[in-house]
């Protein structure tokens, strides 16, 4: 009986890898900030908010694999949050992750007050999805829009990076 609700506990908050797919639950958007503020200043981490739901969304993914290949390391993270509503889990978002084996580290963020919490990720975004932030030391910029390739996902990654480095100082080694 204590295994059965520990298997209950871990699949319905925290971290789980049933299923195939590792993904963590957020119900509050609290907990996300948490782990953003906690990160290196040394480091780089993509968050691209999306949804099983939005076809943009899904037509992008693939660039969010490709860029997880060429550059994820300790320095270097890509975080697909998805907004897909909790009661959907079982229906659509754990069959969704079987079938699309994604390599970016997968988040669902359940907390349905928005608007409290868009403005904490991006002043200027105005909650469409998909939506991609860029954050490294305290630095934002934001995409509103769909990557249509490969190469668009990374100039603005990199050209961010570029950026970043030239007002902070901060060194972008290692993160590629």
């Amino acid at each position: 009986m204590r295994i059965l609700y520990l298997v209950s506990f871990l699949f319905l908050s925290g971290s789980c890898a049933l299923r195939g797919q590792a993904y963590t639950v957020y119900d509050d958007f609290a907990q996300l900030e948490t782990r953003i503020q906690s990160l290196p200043s040394n480091t780089t981490v993509v968050i691209n908010f999306w949804a099983t739901w939005c076809a943009p969304c899904v037509e992008e993914l693939p660039c969010f694999d490709e860029l997880t290949e060429k550059y994820a390391g300790s320095n270097f993270q890509v975080w697909l949050v998805s907004l897909d509503f909790k009661t959907r889990l079982e229906k659509q978002f754990l069959p969704f992750l079987e079938k699309q084996k994604l390599k970016a580290e997968v988040m669902l963020l359940a907390d349905q007050d928005a608007d409290s919490w868009i403005p904490k990720v991006h002043r200027d975004w105005q909650g469409a999805i998909p939506t991609t932030v860029v954050i490294r030391g305290g630095q934002r910029k934001l995409h509103e829009d769909k990557f249509n390739n490969f190469d668009e996902l990374e100039s603005f990654v990199l050209g961010f990076l570029k950026t970043v480095q030239q007002v902070t100082g901060l060194s972008t080694e290692g993160s590629r």
